[in-house]
């Protein structure tokens, strides 16, 4: 049997510090990202180039790709939302742009401030204009299980969206977002084969606020997900969606693929030992459990 493998991304940096209500400088942030590329992580989400009045924790997110400097074998990413964004990014020097926007008109217009037409049009600009500047590019479709303010999402519809993107210009990955942590994992399953069906390569982005993250995030690498994200600590939420919660943490999601024999080429107890770092130094205890637990056999 061959070995199963995936490309895991830390969103730390960026999807996880964005939560917290402590504001760290350019050289803390800087430093989490050496510590995860010091796990191998494959790929990391280092910083979000959006207006600072809105996300002040994502301020500065040229000076801090500057001061983590280059790194080899890692993707380093950076959230943009809009071609402004795309720019800075750009000009910062990462490897790769994502592109995120919500299912929904009630969800996009609170994160974004605009239709979901208007960012399904942006998206395909930045994955256009990605292609011609030799970036990778991941669009992810949010709340593409549930949002907190219009409930269900229909599958067809998720689908019927994604079905655009692809026809538009597919991305490198097309990532299915449970923002608000409400999906199981029967309904992930379905999903991310049916869109893994189009040819283009899928990823799984979850939030453990129901308890059902980990779970998910096996249902999706079942399904044909290529790509899985995760938070180190299990840090992160969306400051436009009430109650979402953390991130499926990086750690734990390790500690399970490599127990079913998924290969992920991460340094386990290096990046136990950056979420223990990162609960010092935010002074509270993160959601992640292994961090506290340990590995098995120690």
């Amino acid at each position: 049997m061959s070995t199963r493998r995936v490309t895991l991304y830390d969103v730390g940096p960026r999807d996880g510090l964005q939560n917290e209500p402590e504001v760290l400088d350019v050289q803390t942030r800087a430093e989490l990202v050496r510590r995860l590329v010091a796990t191998g992580v494959p790929g990391i989400e280092v910083a979000s180039f959006v207006d600072p009045r809105r996300v002040p924790q994502m301020a500065n997110g040229e000076d801090v790709v500057a001061a983590v400097g280059g790194t080899s074998g890692v993707t380093r990413a950076g959230l943009a939302l809009n071609e402004r964004g795309y720019d800075r990014l750009v000009a910062s020097g990462l490897d790769e742009v994502r592109f995120a926007f919500g299912l929904t008109e009630s969800f996009n217009q609170r994160n974004q401030g605009a239709s979901v037409d208007e960012s399904l049009a942006a998206a395909t600009r930045i994955v256009s204009r990605a292609r011609e500047d030799g970036l990778r590019s991941t669009v992810t479709l949010s709340v593409a299980f549930g949002c907190p303010f219009e409930g269900e999402i229909d599958p067809a519809h998720v689908l019927a969206v994604a079905r655009r993107v692809v026809d538009a210009g597919a991305p490198d990955v097309l990532v299915l977002a449970d923002t608000i942590g409400v999906a199981a994992p029967g309904a992930v399953r379905s999903l991310v084969a049916r869109v893994a069906a189009s040819g283009v390569p899928v990823g799984g982005h979850f939030h453990n606020t129901r308890n059902t993250g980990y779970a998910n995030a096996l249902a999706a690498l079942d399904a044909g997900a290529v790509v899985l994200d995760a938070s180190v600590g299990g840090l992160g939420g969306c400051p436009f969606a009430p109650n979402a919660t953390g991130n499926i943490a990086t750690e734990d999601l390790v500690y399970l693929l490599e127990r079913e024999g998924v290969e992920t080429g991460v340094n386990l107890e290096a990046l136990i030992g950056v979420a223990a770092w990162l609960a010092e130094l935010l002074g509270r205890r993160l959601d992640g459990q292994l961090y506290r637990a340990g590995s098995f056999p120690s």
